[in-house]
């Protein structure tokens, strides 16, 4: 074989490999339909409340509480650290009512999103806890209490507002472009999950979702202390949102695609 012929074909094995490349990119990176981002939303909410109310109505079944706080609290973080490495591009994975106003408060993430997203996290969180309560029953020992002492209400709103704030504020400093959807913000967010567990979760059960802790309230019609997780993760993201105006100033076209989940990075 001549050294022209062998060049032809390595030119063309190289083109025949960039329209490959060009078209995985393509579709890899393309924006995902709203109804693929509602899937996603659904799901990984429905995985999360599993998860994370799962100890307690497992522990309640099972008896002797086989499962410590310990793990109670690591496992959601481990959870949402792996289906951020899996899903984060396909929707953002907001997987929390609080996380997709403070995006859409911060004006990266489109607002005619915000409801669908919200309302499939919820249908998510619901159907979790209808599932635990069918294997189970005592769906009521996977959510989410203040704890009871005098002003423990108040204890336990003013703990989620904290630890919400922290939360949301971490999410949104790695909202940054491939660091978003990349090990950085998959470790960091999993990480604040599970410390901030490790050490509130006794005053209030550091929920920091509605959807994680309202979802089990509904099945098991026991809503003490709700306006506690309806409000103050709430409020914990409209402090975060606005630390991050007073530190960053205007978002870029990286917090946007991060919050979106619009693309998923090819290379570090």
């Amino acid at each position: 074989m001549s050294a022209t012929t062998e060049a032809s074909e390595r030119a063309d094995a190289d083109a025949i490999g960039r329209h490959f490349l060009i078209r995985f990119e393509q579709e890899t990176l393309r924006q995902r339909p709203l109804a693929v981002r509602v899937i996603i939303e659904f799901l990984g909410t429905a995985l999360l409340v599993t998860v994370a109310a799962g100890a307690g109505v497992i522990n309640r079944y099972a008896g002797g509480n086989p499962i410590s706080r310990t793990a109670a609290v690591v496992a959601p973080g481990a959870l949402v650290m792996a289906l951020i490495y899996a899903w984060g591009p396909l929707s953002g994975l907001h997987i929390n009512p609080a996380v997709t106003l403070a995006f859409t408060g911060r004006r990266v993430f489109r607002a005619a999103w915000a409801l669908p997203y919200v309302a499939a996290q919820f249908a998510g969180a619901v159907l979790a806890a209808l599932f635990l309560q069918v294997m189970f029953s005592h769906v009521a020992a996977g959510s989410n209490y203040p704890i009871s002492k005098p002003g423990g209400e108040w204890k336990s709103f003013v703990m989620e507002v904290v630890l919400t704030a922290i939360l949301v504020s971490v999410i949104l400093n790695t909202a940054t472009g491939y660091r978003s959807i990349g090990h950085n913000a998959a470790l960091a967010v999993g990480a604040t999950i599970a410390l901030l567990g490790l050490f509130a979760s006794p005053i209030s059960g550091a929920s920091m979702n509605p959807a994680r802790t309202l979802g089990p309230d509904i099945v098991a019609n026991d809503f003490t202390g709700w306006w506690v997780y309806a409000f103050a993760p709430l409020i914990g993201a409209t402090i975060a949102v606005m630390l991050i105006g007073l530190v960053r100033g205007l978002p870029d076209k990286d917090e946007r695609a991060a919050a979106e989940g619009g693309a998923l990075p090819l290379s570090s």
